[in-house]
């Protein structure tokens, strides 16, 4: 995979792991240990998956991958309001 391919699908993968631990983060009491969880357990799978992709770390790539976590962690909150809101 090209470094092009790698940092894309680590965007994907970034945002895409948030999406479940943003779903959690909007129905836990904000600044508990739960919410707290919720917000850096990501953090560490990320990581991993830059490691495993080969990607070396890039203060340029910082932004890109900061979106994607924030973006995964807004919509899946969105998904749980909608969800609990009903049709």
């Amino acid at each position: 995979m090209t470094s092009a391919g790698a940092t894309g699908a680590l965007t994907a993968i970034a945002f895409l792991v948030n999406l479940p631990f943003g779903w959690w983060r909007a129905g836990v009491r904000k600044f508990s240990p739960a919410w707290f969880v919720a917000v850096h357990a990501a953090v560490p799978l990320v990581i991993g998956a830059r490691l495993a992709l080969g990607l070396p770390f890039r203060w340029a790539f910082v932004p890109l991958f900061a979106a994607a976590y924030f973006g995964g962690q807004a919509l899946g909150a969105r998904l749980r309001a909608r969800t609990a809101a009903g049709p």
